[in-house]
């Protein structure tokens, strides 16, 4: 094995990089060769210690352990100019994990004798191997056991691999809607329960009533308890299948403000369960900050309760909550934020004059919102009857959104930059105004229709009539059907912003200024996945605007996305959660949360992984550009 050709590797691999030519070439002659196939175990847990450091020539191991009979914990991936085996060589007694060859690998061996010579004598040599080598591998393989026994052992991931029927209280007790307040009452404290359902003469449920209810509409009234508990109880019962996991419960509860679930197993009650079982299970609840939320009358109160959106997201990164989990619990709590604002609103202005609905688009308007994002808001009201309503309407929500958006300013939500909110004039109009903005846009796609279009198009209604959003959407659909020419422009402005990742693989970085080394996680990776989509959905004419149920919606009803579904699911899920831990990490450290990331901080396999997906998502451009390839300029 030529000296020269191993001497030109190691110069540009840390540590050797560091040492002197004399030393290095010493080095290199007594280096050896060694050829792993793809799939071989070189290191075994628990087996013979290493005899000599490896470093990668060419390929790629992964370096595991195994906590459990089947349970492997990834630790990391290392590929060309990585090195392994170096923690088990010093000790001389077992191999820490295990490493299998991912790829055909090779690589250099030095002999256990070369190395403890290198770590006596050369202090830069034993600073990278004792500091960064351990801190970087062997914290983190105890980081992920101490994480991965959490996760499986404690309540926490529990919330997310629990069916709700597990949980749901059996043998529900019933009585019927026929009998008496205070007979109900009695059947209650008799069996020790906070809530009861109540029957039809079938025997089917009809209603609920539960201690809340006693208190607030029958002790505080001073009601005859003579009368029938049919006319206190809540009719609109809030159900959820069996099969759903406790979280999918969790914001059921949030979203329509409800303490109890019924629990429905192939159409028969299962059982109840309540906020607070989820509390038990869970250990804390994103219920309590919702319920704060509503019990405010003001918007001072608002601001603390705001606040606890980044404890939540702590809890959920801590639990191994999937990032579309997150950015959904997050999109409920803001929901509810946004609405209970605009009620304290209202009641200071009176009634509206006419009906409307407050929409949200961009990220909120697709319930991907990580930390506390820019107001991205307007409002769709009713055609106005004559001039007079319509002067009064003008009046009426341009006092209303300022305010609003002042609220929300006080609780963290920074105003748009570009002024897409609902107290900016062109944002407040009513419906048949929308229609001509989504007509002009798709029947004359400038360049700056088209970006509108990229952001407005996400609506989502949050507060008042949901049929003026029902009813956008439905004229959005028929107008851009078979509109190749709009669907072309669209095309064109998705494919120029490329994922940040070179012909060779390499990571495509700002070269100068406050982010130099840095890539836009947000503009350069999720933004061309988030478009592509988009583009698919408007093509098939699907009226979901979250990413993922676009995804789900589009995998039977286009051949691109049937093709790589499960692909765009994984990378969309990775890059979203990867941008959360970033900006949390920022947060605790004081820092305004940015989306700018340092691809030389990431973990091999992290590395890995975002290549992965930048690949998929230059691919799935370049089948845009083939599909779109006439109007691709």
């Amino acid at each position: 094995m030529p000296v020269d050709d191993v001497l030109e590797f190691l110069r540009d691999v840390s540590p050797f990089q560091d040492l002197d030519e004399a030393t290095l070439r010493d080095i290199a002659g007594g280096i050896s060769m060694e050829y792993f196939p793809k799939g071989s175990t070189i290191l075994h847990q628990d087996g013979p210690a290493s005899e000599y450091l490896r470093i990668i020539r060419k390929g790629n191991v992964k370096v595991f352990i195994r906590s459990g009979k089947d349970d492997e914990v990834m630790i990391d991936l290392r590929s060309e100019g990585d090195s392994f085996g170096f923690l088990s060589l010093v000790s001389g007694d077992k191999s820490r994990a295990n490493v299998v060859a991912i790829d055909d690998t090779v690589c250099y061996l030095i002999g256990r004798d070369a190395i403890l010579r290198l770590l006596e004598h050369y202090p830069v040599f034993a600073e990278y191997f004792l500091v960064s080598f351990l801190n970087k591998y062997i914290d983190k393989t105890y980081k992920e056991i101490h994480k991965r026994s959490l996760l499986y052992g404690g309540g926490d991931r529990l919330l997310f691999t629990t069916p709700v029927g597990e949980i749901a209280t059996k043998g529900v007790i019933t009585a019927s809607q026929a009998v008496s307040i205070r007979e109900a009452s009695e059947v209650m404290s008799k069996n020790e329960i906070s809530s009861l359902v109540l029957t039809d003469a079938s025997g089917v449920p009809a209603g609920i009533i539960t201690d809340r209810d006693l208190r607030d509409k029958v002790v505080s009234k001073g009601r005859d308890l003579s009368d029938r508990i049919s006319t206190i109880m809540s009719i609109s019962l809030i159900k959820a299948e069996a099969r759903d996991y406790c979280f999918e419960a969790l914001l059921k509860m949030v979203r329509y403000n409800v303490h109890h679930l019924l629990i429905i197993d192939n159409g028969r009650l299962k059982g109840v369960i309540t906020d607070h079982d989820l509390m038990l299970l869970q250990g804390t609840s994103p219920i309590s900050v919702a319920r704060e939320i509503e019990s405010q009358p003001a918007i001072d109160g608002l601001i603390v309760a705001s606040r606890k959106t980044t404890k939540l997201i702590d809890l959920l990164l801590r639990e191994g909550a999937r990032a579309s989990n997150i950015t959904r619990i997050i999109s409920e709590i803001n929901d509810r934020l946004l609405r209970k604002v605009i009620e304290i609103t209202e009641k200071k202005l009176g009634p509206p004059p006419l009906g409307y609905c407050w929409i949200v688009f961009g990220s909120e308007g697709r319930q991907e919102q990580t930390f506390k994002t820019d107001q991205d808001n307007a409002i769709i009201y009713a055609n106005p009857g004559d001039d007079k309503k319509a002067e009064d309407a003008k009046r009426y929500f341009s006092a209303l959104t300022l305010l609003v958006r002042d609220g929300l300013l006080k609780c963290g939500f920074p105003p748009c930059p570009a002024d897409y909110m609902a107290s900016n004039p062109q944002w407040c109009q009513p419906i048949s105004k929308w229609k001509k903005y989504f007509s002009d846009w798709i029947n004359e796609p400038t360049p700056e229709a088209v970006l509108k279009s990229l952001i407005f198009f996400d609506f989502r209604p949050v507060y008042g009539d949901a049929g003026l959003a029902s009813d956008l959407r439905d004229y959005l659909t028929g107008a851009i059907e078979g509109r190749k020419l709009f669907l072309g422009y669209m095309a064109n402005t998705i494919i120029n912003n490329m994922p940040p990742i070179g012909f060779f693989k390499n990571f495509i970085v700002e070269k100068t200024g406050e982010h130099k080394d840095e890539f836009d996680l947000k503009v350069k990776g999720i933004a061309p996945l988030v478009d592509a989509v988009r583009l698919f959905a408007l093509e098939r004419g699907v009226r979901e605007t979250s990413t993922l149920e676009r995804i789900r919606e589009l995998r039977e009803r286009h051949t691109m996305v049937k093709d790589y579904a499960e692909e765009l699911e994984h990378a969309f899920e990775f890059i979203m959660l990867l941008r959360i831990h970033h900006q949390f990490e920022e947060i605790v450290s004081g820092k305004a949360p940015d989306n700018f990331i340092n691809p030389s901080k990431l973990s091999n396999l992290e590395k890995r992984t975002i290549k992965d997906a930048f690949h998929l998502i230059s691919k799935i451009q370049g089948l845009v550009i083939e599909r779109y390839k006439p109007m691709i300029w």
